[in-house]
């Protein structure tokens, strides 16, 4: 697979990433581990380097599941995972609040280095900005992890442009990880500007839409409200499915000419926007895992680049990416 450098002095990695979340539950079920260690074992046999875990994925389960599964391959790739969560260590369950004092973060990270089974922590994301923190004290903390050989790298996610630029003065950021696909465009607004300013990588979570862009997902699809995180989103109703069927549909006769999928026109489009983004989709399947690594060798034109941008700024996506409670945690 093609490689990318995260941002300008970041290290190489393959231009489609893994992410992992799923693989411990979130979307319907529990998937069988031994089936998920084989898969993201394939995922390196096929070229995949960056693989993407948090302790609050699980919790803890994600980072157990990733770091047995890559022990082989230590060398091989780069593992990001997040703190910023309050969790309870005994319970092993989110008390539903964020929290990065300097004092916790460098007694997380140490949970971290165990359940991974490495030395350092290749890139160390804070996954929600705390409000009550300033980012100056949660950058000076993972700069000491820096120099205690803990860490590699530092990145954000979902922070908004002049928190990346208070937090970069003080360590430099390697990656970025925001929501960005075709229909969740927000970091072109500011984010996308600052990390090319900066020399900032820029990472996509869910850039197939939680599953919508495959075109796997209709109107008529149910979600179980007990263990599927689609049945809290606004933006997974059955009516905001029906009106935003428009993007899969954009993405459907793109991909029927290319001779592609629409998932493969998504992730193709997210790689033209810039030479630093790389897209960690996630997925449970093999088969999809194949789709999304093959999504690496769709050249977009500039006619066609262009064609998707004139249909998709007449489609007005309805719906919240996340519920109220969940939107009011990001720092956008």
């Amino acid at each position: 697979m093609d490689k990318r450098k995260l941002g300008t002095n970041g290290p190489e990695v393959s231009a489609i990433g893994l992410g992992c979340m799923s693989m411990t539950g979130g979307y319907s079920d529990k998937p069988d581990r031994r089936e998920m260690i084989s898969l993201i074992r394939t995922a390196v046999d096929r070229g995949v380097t960056f693989f993407d875990t948090a302790e609050i994925y699980g919790p803890y389960a994600n980072e157990e599941l990733v770091g047995e599964a890559l022990a082989p391959y230590q060398d091989q790739v780069l593992i990001a995972t997040k703190f910023g969560w309050d969790i309870d260590p005994v319970e092993r369950k989110p008390r539903g609040r964020v929290t990065s004092r300097p004092e916790v973060i460098k007694h997380v990270v140490d949970g971290s280095l165990q359940r991974l089974g490495v030395d350092t922590i290749d890139l160390y994301y804070q996954h929600r900005v705390d409000p009550d923190v300033p980012i100056e004290d949660v950058a000076g903390a993972v700069k000491d992890l820096i120099e205690a050989g803990k860490v590699k790298h530092f990145g954000m996610s979902e922070a908004a442009a002049g928190t990346i630029r208070r937090a970069h003065a003080v360590q430099s950021l390697t990656a970025v990880q925001n929501e960005y696909s075709l229909w969740w465009r927000r970091p072109e607004e500011e984010v996308l500007a600052a990390c090319e300013e900066l020399g900032i990588g820029f990472v996509p979570y869910s850039p197939l839409g939680k599953g919508f862009l495959t075109g796997t997902i209709t109107a008529s699809t149910n979600f179980d409200a007990s263990n599927d995180i689609r049945s809290t989103i606004p933006r997974f109703s059955p009516e905001a499915l029906l009106h935003n069927q428009a993007v899969v549909d954009l993405l459907a006769s793109i991909a029927q000419r290319k001779g592609a999928t629409p998932g493969q026109i998504a992730l193709a489009w997210l790689l033209a926007q810039k030479p630093w983004i790389v897209p960690i989709p996630g997925t449970r399947k093999l088969h999809r895992l194949e789709e999304n690594i093959g999504a690496a060798g769709v050249d977009l034109s500039r006619d066609e680049l262009a064609e998707i941008e004139a249909a998709a700024s007449k489609i007005q996506v309805q719906g919240g990416r996340y519920n109220e409670a969940a939107e009011r945690m990001t720092n956008l």
